[in-house]
């Protein structure tokens, strides 16, 4: 119900006429209100337009690197960091150089994988940072690459990876003996690649990538992609430069499943 004040000093055709007046300058405010909503949403918009140009920039400014970043790495979803080698030399350096004793080592069953350092810094991980870790050295792997199934992963601790072969045998570049019980983890594929915010392109199982990217894309098994191609298609969605998303991709096998907008950060 709507009270209308009514002036009984004036006549009824003079209250009439003053609520006209009353209303038009109403209705005239909520004209007004509407126009500087509008433009306050075009400002929004242009601001928002220009704070990712701002972004996008940035991400191709020279960055200095992180150590951890000439090998493969990645954030597991729970905040360690894990660095695996891209070849036996660097396998070899990420073991001799970077392995400490509170880490985890992870490997897989075949010959031609990667050695994956899980650095822990003293705390525990759980079972997904360790899921996360022998996914990761799985897909990295050379019988992932061949399109090898059946591929178990494991780890270790530090103190069970050794450089010293058996007498009279030789041990090649990038390859260790491992002593003791394995404790072997069934690697799944779960492959996503994004934009971190400091503007590094990291490719990690899915979760990993989710906590850490804002924009990225999540990866599907294929053979019928190029690298360079899948990288350009990549790059179109999330951004960064063709060669970090190349040098961070798996070496065949992948190609873009779906793009999302992450709101973890």
């Amino acid at each position: 119900m709507v009270e209308i004040e009514i002036d009984l000093k004036k006549s009824l055709e003079q209250n009439a006429s003053d609520y006209f007046d009353k209303s038009k300058k109403a209705k005239h405010k909520v004209e007004t209100i509407k126009k500087i909503l509008e433009q306050f949403k075009e400002k929004l918009a242009k601001v928002e337009k220009e704070q990712f140009k701002i972004q996008e920039e940035k991400s191709r400014e020279k960055r200095v690197l992180k150590w951890y970043e000439r090998f493969r790495w990645f954030i597991t979803s729970e905040g360690f960091l894990a660095v695996g080698g891209r070849d036996a030399g660097s396998n070899e350096l990420v073991v001799k150089k970077h392995m400490e004793k509170n880490d985890l080592v992870f490997h897989t069953d075949a010959a031609g994988s990667p050695f994956f350092i899980l650095k822990t810094e003293g705390k525990k991980p759980t079972e997904r940072s360790i899921q996360e870790a022998a996914d990761a050295v799985y897909i990295f792997s050379k019988s992932f690459k061949a399109g090898v199934g059946g591929v178990n992963s494991f780890y270790v601790n530090p103190d069970q990876v050794s450089t010293t072969p058996p007498s009279g045998e030789y041990l090649e570049k990038g390859s260790f003996i491992i002593n003791g019980k394995k404790n072997h983890v069934v690697p799944r594929f779960n492959l996503a690649i994004g934009i971190m915010e400091d503007g590094s392109v990291m490719c990690a199982p899915v979760n990993a990538v989710k906590k850490h990217c804002k924009r990225f894309v999540e990866l599907q098994q294929s053979r019928n992609e190029k690298p360079s191609d899948l990288a350009k298609k990549i790059k179109k969605k999330i951004g960064g430069e063709v060669d970090d998303i190349i040098r961070a991709l798996p070496s065949g096998n992948v190609n873009v499943f779906k793009y999302s907008f992450s709101i973890y950060y």
